[in-house]
């Protein structure tokens, strides 16, 4: 509370990690009944699942609104990456409908804000592509590498995008709602292609 009584409204980002927490650790557990490091076989339906939520990540970056509230999304977004390890795999490349068709912003920082998260804790994934399967950032595993500032760099300048006065604080509710629908379908994708659930024709 302030000195004259009013509460302190909490960061965005704050609220994020908070509201989406539930979520966060439904991805973990995903991970780990897919365990994608059991084989390359395995580990492929992980980088397909990867590469069609990198494609709807980066079909925002096109939004010139996005672009102001982000300025740096050309060091973002792992949809080539993914595609190349594919490619290393001898994987084919999955087939989809675009899930972000229509979001914009506020909508699209949410989805934003789980791929900017995923990057950041992808560290001890790719070590474990590394240790387990033998790959690196140059085969089989650039998905997974961190950009060429560091993680946790690109983390807290993306964090700082998230909490710049410039979004509208009545904003932060749709961003949120956008991160729940981005987590649903990144869930969605693991399911399918971890095969743990069974997709109609």
């Amino acid at each position: 509370m302030t000195s004259f009584g009013t509460a302190v409204r909490p960061a965005l980002s704050e609220r994020l990690r908070r509201e989406t927490s539930a979520q966060h650790e439904r991805m973990h557990s995903l991970m780990a009944k897919g365990n994608p490091f059991a084989s390359r076989e395995s580990y492929a339906g992980f980088v397909a699942a990867q590469y069609l939520f990198q494609r709807d990540i980066e079909h925002l970056f096109a939004d010139n609104d996005v672009r102001t509230a982000v300025p740096d999304l050309e060091v973002r977004g792992r949809q080539a990456a993914s595609l190349a390890d594919l490619a290393d795999l001898q994987s084919p490349v999955p087939l989809d409908t675009l899930a972000s068709s229509g979001v914009c912003m506020p909508e699209a920082l949410g989805w934003l804000y789980v791929s900017e998260g995923s990057t950041l804790g992808a560290a001890f994934l790719f070590k474990e592509a590394q240790a387990q399967l033998g790959l690196s950032a140059e085969f089989g595993a650039r998905n997974l590498a961190a950009y060429p500032q560091g993680r946790a760099q690109a983390w807290r300048n993306f964090v700082a995008s998230l909490d710049s006065d410039l979004l509208a604080a009545d904003s932060h509710d749709a961003v949120i709602a956008g991160a729940h629908a981005a987590y649903e379908r990144f869930a969605q994708l693991l399911e399918r292609f971890f095969k743990l659930r069974v997709v109609p024709c």
